[in-house]
């Protein structure tokens, strides 16, 4: 049977194996073709678990929000970015295990073992650790970092929004909605557009 939402099994089962501080690790921001790719780590407390926790994309912003202020106050969070060029010297994949073990470090405990969201465990992540498909529909944890990686990311689109109007970031985070395939058409491609995106790319070395 399918969980509907995400619970504490997996921290349970890794707490059973000895592990006292866990962190759940997702990332957002693979799919579109400008700003960086923004990964979190979070520790939750278990007696103080928000209510509401699931993957990211299942939640409002307005919600996403509320649960991230919540989480800031009751857990560990760490958020961390591959940038652009990043993306483009190694490609997507390998950028968001960067941001990954970024958050990971940027953590003020070193957790006993690490839940990540996906089917791959980062290159150079030196602790006990476990890739948990669908993570963030399945274990609060990743759940809470996939909240806090979305909001996190929304936030830089935004500021990067004002400071190149036209391509709709602040609704579309830089994914290739109508709009913003219109801008890079009208407006040319920007500093933060990845340039190793095949949208991108044709546009640049076209004809």
């Amino acid at each position: 049977m399918t969980k509907t939402h995400p619970d504490y099994s997996f921290e349970l089962a890794a707490q059973a194996n000895g592990a006292a501080c866990i962190a759940g690790v997702d990332e957002v921001g693979r799919g579109p073709l400008a700003g960086p790719v923004t990964a979190a780590a979070v520790i939750l407390d278990p007696a103080r678990i928000p209510e509401g926790l699931n993957d990211s994309k299942k939640l409002t912003a307005k919600r996403r929000e509320a649960i991230y202020a919540e989480l800031l106050e009751v857990a560990e969070v760490s958020v961390a970015h591959a940038s652009v060029e990043e993306i483009d010297e190694h490609n997507i994949l390998r950028a968001s295990h960067i941001a990954m073990v970024r958050a990971i470090a940027g953590l003020s405990t070193s957790p006993d073992h690490v839940l990540i969201d996906g089917n791959m465990i980062p290159r150079g992540l030196e602790l006990s650790s476990e890739a948990i498909v669908k993570g963030d529909g399945r274990s609060v944890s990743i759940a809470a970092a996939s909240i806090a990686a979305k909001v996190c990311r929304d936030y830089v689109m935004l500021s990067l929004a004002q400071q190149y109007p036209g391509y709709g970031w602040e609704t579309n985070a830089g994914y290739g909605s109508k709009k913003h395939m219109e801008a890079l058409q009208n407006l040319g491609v920007t500093p933060h557009h990845r340039r190793s995106f095949k949208p991108v790319h044709n546009m640049l070395y076209q004809g």
